[in-house]
């Protein structure tokens, strides 16, 4: 079972993540921002990853702090959790489609940093939860794990389902890229590592 376990303390913030990459899809989180909270579980669902996530951040400020800490937290803890990437399929592909809402993800375990995010609704909000905190977790996530990350909304009415169609496609993304292929010898490069 590929698995890590990340403790974050800062003045801002107290994060832990359990990230296991080979799970059931079975999340226990509590960030104290229910809406984040329910994109990690669907995110843990549809990737099949198991996720303890517990989070206590200075909420009475914002939810910034928070939410890119958990990003970092589980951006470590995945590429922890992969370790040398020998046998990996490196890349992952997914389209989510929530009623009027489509939104794509490509990512490459690549061990090369890199976010490009498109969300037409990036300047609306989720109940309380400010979309452009999405490209606050996904910068983070992507950078602490190391991987090149292309999202898209391509098209959206409901900001709700702009955020969990990037989360499912992200989580489905992520599971192809980081299962074993048994025909794959070492690490999927031609330079023989990923890092």
């Amino acid at each position: 079972m590929r698995r890590a376990k990340i403790i974050r303390n800062t003045s801002e913030t107290q994060v832990n993540v359990s990230f296991c990459v080979d799970g059931a899809g079975k999340s226990t989180i509590n960030t104290g921002i229910g809406f984040f909270d329910h994109m990690l579980d669907l995110f843990g669902r549809h990737g099949l990853f198991d996720l303890e996530i517990s989070a206590q951040g200075d909420l009475q400020v914002d939810f910034h702090h928070t939410v890119e800490d958990v990003g970092i937290c589980m951006g470590d803890a995945l590429r922890k959790a992969l370790g040398d990437k020998h046998g990996i399929r490196r890349y992952g592909f997914s389209s989510i489609p929530m009623d009027e809402a489509l939104a794509t993800v490509s990512l490459d375990l690549s061990g090369r940093a890199f976010l490009a995010l498109s969300n037409p609704l990036e300047d609306r909000s989720a109940g309380n939860f400010p979309l452009d905190l999405v490209r606050v977790f996904f910068q983070a996530f992507s950078d602490r794990s190391a991987m090149t990350l292309h999202a898209a909304v391509q098209s959206a009415q409901n900001p709700h389902h702009a955020a969990e169609g990037l989360f499912k496609a992200l989580a489905r993304a992520l599971r192809k890229a980081a299962e074993i292929d048994p025909r794959v010898l070492g690490a999927p490069s031609t330079k023989g590592v990923l890092e």
